[in-house]
């Protein structure tokens, strides 16, 4: 398979560091607080089970102390994620993952309800920390490749987020609850070796609520298709103009349409059309026009757009075609607002987020994002607030000479690029690891 080595077996031994818990005794009652003197804050015993997040929010230390089922934990306090999801119906997702997974908890108990992945973020998580270290020294002492040896990482990563999301999967009924990875970068432009990839991806995280995340290039187009078609569920990524999430649309609909399934309720898929990158893009060619009608324009162009494909969402998810679908029990395809962190100091924290919620949506946010919506974000139905808005600005753009399918093809080009230097990078330093740990023959 192109851009992969044969595809492994799992080691027994790292199929999940987490306890062997089934979903039901997953659903914490958490409580929420901010450590005290003794790392646990007040009123709380030193035996319940108490986690830190690895990034500190600007309000404190968050800890969670969860007693599981049955427990005397006290239910956590609602936050802005919670009257997102039940208020709006916008799930909150968190655009991050390393280990220990376990750092997940609190944010889930804060009403985090998924999470996605891709090359950048694992190349940050493996080379960055030593929690990798024990599993890597013991794949190498097993004889596997770097590109092997990366992959059982990833995995493990991805099965046990996903055991701690299964709840919620279970709860919604697989409308929720998803953790993606992304197939190779490397296989970009390669149409039959992003489907055997997926295939492969798919059957060996073997969880209900994985999501396997294939890039929205030309070429992957019909890849989403085929593999929609074999009942796996996708995550549509690196979205960046109306006409290519519209082929990601037709690409859901056709993979649905050739299943032969009649049960279409377990294919799920969200499109994940990016956000701040536009702006960053079009600020630029803003400037350079320099106008006071151009420079006016700046930091508009991301959401306008969004607004759009929200819009288009609408069009495309109903009518007689897709109400033939749902007759088979298929579910729309989500947009989900990916790249929500403010690029410029300049804009508001919450721009990617506070104007982009809507019904039947997806936010993932990073770090910075989610803490900014935590800490002062609005909760408000804003994506369709002012459609006519939105479209006077993208013809405003258009019209001061901005090139949308310019834009979309240069920022596409560029996140196929950046996720291929991660990957490559990742690769070159998990073979100097090995190296440095004398564990691979000269």
């Amino acid at each position: 398979m192109a851009s992969l080595s044969k595809p492994f077996n799992p080691n027994p031994a790292y199929s999940s560091s987490l306890p062997s818990l089934k979903p039901s005794s997953l659903r914490p009652k958490c409580l929420i607080g901010f450590g005290g003197r003794d790392g646990f804050g007040s009123g709380v015993a030193p035996s319940r089970l108490s986690l830190r997040t690895n990034s500190a929010f600007k309000y404190g230390s968050l800890i969670a102390r969860c007693s599981l089922s049955g427990g005397n934990g006290s239910p956590v306090e609602k936050t802005t994620l919670h009257d997102l999801y039940e208020k709006q119906g916008q799930s909150p997702w968190y655009d991050n993952l390393c280990r220990p997974v376990t750092d997940l908890l609190p944010l889930i108990a804060k009403g985090v309800r998924g999470v996605t992945s891709n090359p950048a973020i694992f190349q940050k998580a493996i080379s960055s920390s030593d929690a990798y270290n024990d599993q890597f020294r013991e794949l190498v002492q097993a004889g596997k490749g770097t590109e092997d040896a990366y992959w059982e990482l990833v995995v493990k990563d991805i099965q046990d987020a996903c055991k701690l999301f299964e709840p919620i999967y279970d709860q919604t009924n697989g409308a929720d609850g998803y953790v993606s990875v992304e197939v190779s970068p490397r296989l970009a432009d390669d149409t039959e070796g992003t489907v055997e990839a997926a295939k492969w991806l798919h059957k060996i995280v073997d969880r209900p609520n994985v999501y396997i995340k294939i890039p929205a290039t030309a070429e992957c187009i019909p890849s989403i298709k085929k593999v929609i078609s074999l009942g796996i569920s996708v995550n549509v990524t690196l979205i960046f103009s109306l006409s290519r999430y519209e082929q990601v649309i037709d690409a859901y609909l056709d993979g649905l349409e050739a299943s032969g399934l009649d049960d279409l309720s377990r294919v799920t898929s969200v499109a994940s059309f990016f956000v701040s990158r536009v702006d960053t893009l079009i600020d630029k060619m803003l400037e350079k026009i320099g106008t006071p009608e151009a420079l006016d324009l700046r930091g508009k162009a991301a959401v306008a757009q969004a607004a759009l494909a929200y819009k288009l969402y609408q069009k495309k998810f109903s009518g007689p075609r897709w109400e033939a679908l749902v007759k088979k029990g298929a579910k729309k395809q989500r947009l989900l607002w990916a790249s929500t962190s403010v690029k410029n100091p300049a804009y508001p924290d919450t721009l990617y987020v506070d104007p982009l919620i809507g019904p039947d949506t997806v936010s993932t946010m990073p770090d910075q994002a989610l803490e900014a919506f935590l800490s002062h974000g609005t909760v408000s139905r804003t994506i369709d607030l002012n459609t006519s808005q939105a479209e006077g600005i993208y013809s405003a753009l258009e019209q001061l000479g901005i090139n949308w399918s310019y834009v979309g093809t240069q920022l596409e080009n560029e996140g196929v690029d950046s996720f291929k230097k991660s990957f490559d990078s990742l690769l070159v330093t998990l073979q100097d690891k090995a190296s440095s740990l004398k564990l691979v023959s000269k």
